[in-house]
């Protein structure tokens, strides 16, 4: 056998076998697939407003990634206000019907660039998929943005305890769709989720700023500018 046909025998399998070890792709929700900060912006400085301090969008990038009651408490914290346990449940709960009737009003006009291009690409390559998102509202959401056939688990706030840094609903994800955590690849737009996907021993990619996201393996603007190519680069980061 010719020698140069053997070696690119040898190269060409060595990357596939190299290719197969990033399995499945998990993804955040807000920010990533879809921009529902905004909302979830106006939700929170209602309350703001009801109880007469000033939230800005400045403030509002200290809540990405982190569940429901955790963002109440930093917003409280901002305010310097002091509320009882069931204060903070009612509180919450309006601010959740609030945020709401703005989600219910959206469509799949609403995806970010380049989404569904990307998971197409992913079903037809054969790399799993799945969502990790504090949300308690991503099943409402992926149905008005009618997605919600491209993910295999949804592993949103209803079913986790721990909120992001903890790594507890991407390792839920993981599981669910049974590879390894080193053979998942997370895309995070919150410096939380960037150290939740870490912790628990995950590629992840940052969609947003470096300066934020400067722990991701690789940062990138928004999904459309993600590919096979740099996916399975991944593996030599």
């Amino acid at each position: 056998m010719n020698a140069d046909f053997l070696g690119r025998r040898i190269i060409i399998k060595f990357k596939n076998i190299n290719m197969t070890k990033i399995k499945a792709c998990i993804f955040d929700l807000d920010g990533v697939i879809v921009d529902t900060a905004k909302f979830h912006y106006i939700a929170w400085k209602e309350l703001a407003d009801e109880m007469g301090f000033e939230f800005t969008v400045e403030d509002n990038e200290r809540l990405k990634g982190v569940s429901r009651m955790t963002s109440l408490d930093i917003l409280l914290s901002i305010g310097k206000v002091n509320k009882s346990e069931d204060e903070k449940l009612a509180l919450a709960t309006r601010k959740n019907e609030n945020y709401l009737t703005y989600i219910l009003k959206m469509g799949p006009e609403e995806i970010l660039p380049g989404t569904k291009a990307f998971l197409d690409t992913l079903k037809e390559e054969g790399v799993r998929i799945a969502l990790g998102s504090a949300s308690k509202n991503a099943m409402t959401i992926l149905e008005r943005l009618k997605l919600t056939n491209y993910f295999e688990a949804i592993i949103d706030g209803t079913k986790v305890s721990k909120a992001k840094p903890d790594p507890e609903v991407f390792l839920k994800a993981a599981e669910a769709l049974g590879v390894q955590p080193d053979n998942c690849v997370v895309f995070e737009d919150a410096e939380a989720g960037v150290e939740a996907a870490l912790s628990g021993g995950m590629k992840c990619v940052g969609i947003g700023k470096a300066d934020v996201l400067g722990k991701a393996h690789l940062i990138i603007d928004g999904l459309h500018q993600m590919n096979m190519q740099k996916l399975y680069a991944l593996n030599e980061k």
